[in-house]
């Protein structure tokens, strides 16, 4: 077995390959700061090393504006973009304030001082926002990963931002079909990963680079091509009302694709409310506003359920038309957020999540049953955190019913 075998990797799903890379990384020795790394992309030691492989690809060498996701693991690759003085990109974390920042180190800049403007802190200090006029053109990307095959095959954390970050760089038209992406990774992380478990708008890439070599993929899947507002084609990203509840950017680019006279009905919006909705986005209106500061995932005390919801039409709010499903033996360490990103790979999206993690289970609400039944069978044991889920549908409904 080579480098890219030391995990067994014929695992059934992308959230098991997840835990076993995160659970070897932890037990081997070989995780780095910040720790835990189970849900992050992890950092490990020799990504500096690794890092240091950039230097020496041709893309690198002709590339005049570098995208680097702001993960710790690349450290040492924005480090290796600002040294050669290249424009350096770094998407804002998790797409809160716009979709990136233009790092501006000083004049004269030390090294010091680079290595100071490649670390998180550094990135906030001495970043210019770029906004969706911003006229970039971006050369090579490079992002973390959690997995990837030798032929391009990648997984990330579960949360779908760097596919959605290149997909929004194709709709500005920063990125071209040809735009080369890197992943920098432990050898132990590069994996065997079965084609069936991609989606067609997951983001593939080009090179990887580990701390003993360069893996040039030759991958001939193609990128995500863009954003679609509904599912009408496999190759762009969906979006779904939780992505604009939780990327704010996207309602300005929807404003501005819905200006450009695109259809832009989202893919869970429902039908009889579409022309309501697109009304609502013309007056920056997607969402409603929570004033209330929302509490940190998980964070509830006993007795106070933490409620994460898609924004619903209030209309539709406590209609009988809600089906309920039931989730419990959910651990501990668990987060909202591995939850729904279970059920967004499973595609089995509730408009609502009732979190209730101190008593370890959820309540999903449906807008369907159909949908609903379907997530009660994916769900069936799937194990989440090593605890297999309980799923039925809540006793409410089963006394319908």
């Amino acid at each position: 077995a080579g480098p890219g075998r030391a995990l067994p990797s014929g695992a059934a799903s992308k959230w098991d390959l997840r835990e076993k890379v995160w659970e070897h990384l932890e037990a081997s020795g070989l995780a780095a700061f910040p720790r835990p790394v189970r849900g992050r992309i992890p950092n490990f030691k020799g990504s500096l090393q690794a890092c240091c492989f950039l230097g020496e690809l041709d893309v690198f060498s002709r590339a005049q504006e570098v995208k680097v996701d702001p993960d710790k693991p690349l450290e040492g690759a924005r480090l290796a973009a600002l040294q050669a003085r290249k424009t350096l990109l770094v998407p804002t974390p998790r797409l809160r304030t716009g979709l990136f920042n233009r790092i501006v180190p000083p004049p004269g800049a030390t090294k010091e001082i680079l290595r100071r403007c490649a670390t998180s802190q550094g990135v906030k200090e001495y970043s210019v926002p770029v906004g969706l006029d911003g006229k970039a053109q971006v050369d090579l990307v490079v992002v973390g990963s959690v997995a990837v095959s030798e032929k391009g095959w990648r997984i990330g954390k579960g949360e779908g931002y760097a596919d959605m970050e290149y997909a929004m760089m194709v709709s500005m038209g920063a990125v071209q079909e040809d735009t080369p992406v890197v992943t920098i990774v432990h050898d132990c992380q590069v994996l065997d990963i079965a084609e069936e478990l991609l989606d067609d708008h997951d983001l593939t890439v080009d090179y990887i680079l580990t701390p003993t070599r360069v893996i040039q993929t030759n991958c001939k899947r193609p990128k995500p091509q863009g954003i679609m507002w509904h599912k009408a084609s496999s190759i762009f990203i969906p979006v779904s009302f939780e992505m604009l509840e939780k990327i704010p950017i996207l309602k300005t680019l929807r404003c501005k694709e819905r200006q450009a006279g695109k259809d832009v009905t989202l893919q869970d919006e429902h039908p009889a409310l579409a022309n309501t909705n697109r009304a609502e986005i013309s007056n920056e209106k997607v969402m409603p506003t929570n004033t209330q500061p929302r509490a940190a995932p998980g964070s509830a005390p006993v007795g106070q359920p933490h409620m994460e919801s898609d924004a619903v039409n209030p209309k539709f709010e406590g209609s009988d038309a809600v089906t309920t499903v039931y989730v419990g033996n959910l651990p501990g360490s668990l987060r909202v957020s591995e939850l729904k990103n279970a059920l967004r790979e499973l595609q089995v999206i509730p408009v609502r999540v009732n979190w209730q993690g101190a008593q370890h289970r959820a309540f999903l609400e449906y807008r369907d049953q159909g949908t609903a039944a379907r997530a009660v069978s994916s769900l069936q044991g799937l194990s989440l955190g090593g605890n297999a889920l309980r799923v039925e549908l809540a006793k409410s409904q089963r006394s319908k019913g």
